[in-house]
């Protein structure tokens, strides 16, 4: 792959906010999990496990999940941030402002935006989620190992046209997918991976977020 190829690949992913039901054959789906097990990790430790669910068995998480969100209490077995400020701030809201227009929910509308959050527990209708999880004992770093892995599951999906959308929203419920997929209280649940094949005539995928300039994040030295 060259790296204009690459550098494509890189800007035309974005993550899918809208499904359709048609299922990802097993086949590719194991290319996909494959290809993002070659990413770096420390110590080579590949810390990452999942569980994916397809057809039927996404359909039973995706209501328990939705349940869920609506009756229990938060607790993600990983600190959510504290704050976003500054320039964190800014770009949380410039992505929440730009979904919130192109799916027609206006500022201040707290039922329609609160409406569209819970499409996170609903796993935007995909077909499939994945649920990533990390040894605790390994810590951030374990963590930071998974980041690669999910960033090249992404990546890997969408050479073969299968949209995915990383969410963290999910993982504020640590304790419930803990019981339900009965994964060791010795894991950190990290994220879970909704995909599939976008709806590309949906509103809340005809929207792209911007990205900051080298200088706003680089400091050249030498």
């Amino acid at each position: 792959m060259s790296f204009a190829e690459l550098n494509n690949l890189l800007k035309n992913r974005h993550s899918c906010r809208a499904f359709l039901p048609d299922p990802v054959p097993k086949e590719q789906i194991e290319q996909i999990v494959a290809s993002a097990a070659r990413v770096p990790s420390w110590c080579n430790a590949q810390p990452w496990q999942l569980v994916i669910t397809s057809g039927a068995e996404t359909d039973r998480f995706r209501a328990a999940m939705q349940n869920e969100a609506e009756t229990g209490v938060p607790a993600p077995d990983l600190p959510f941030p504290a704050s976003y400020s500054g320039v964190y701030q800014d770009r949380r809201r410039a992505c929440g402002w730009a979904l919130y227009e192109a799916v027609g929910v206006e500022r201040g509308d707290r039922a329609g935006s609160a409406q569209q959050m819970m499409r996170n527990f609903a796993l935007f209708d995909a077909p499939h989620c994945a649920i990533i999880s990390s040894p605790a004992e390994l810590g951030p770093y374990g963590a930071m190992d998974c980041g690669g892995f999910v960033t090249a599951f992404s990546l890997a999906a969408q050479t073969l046209g299968v949209a995915t959308i990383p969410q963290a929203a999910l993982a504020a419920y640590g304790p419930f997918l803990h019981r339900y997929f009965q994964i060791p209280e010795n894991r950190l649940i990290l994220c879970a991976i909704s995909f599939g094949y976008s709806d590309r005539k949906h509103p809340a995928n005809n929207f792209r977020t911007d990205r900051a300039a080298l200088g706003d994040f680089v400091d050249w030295r030498g």
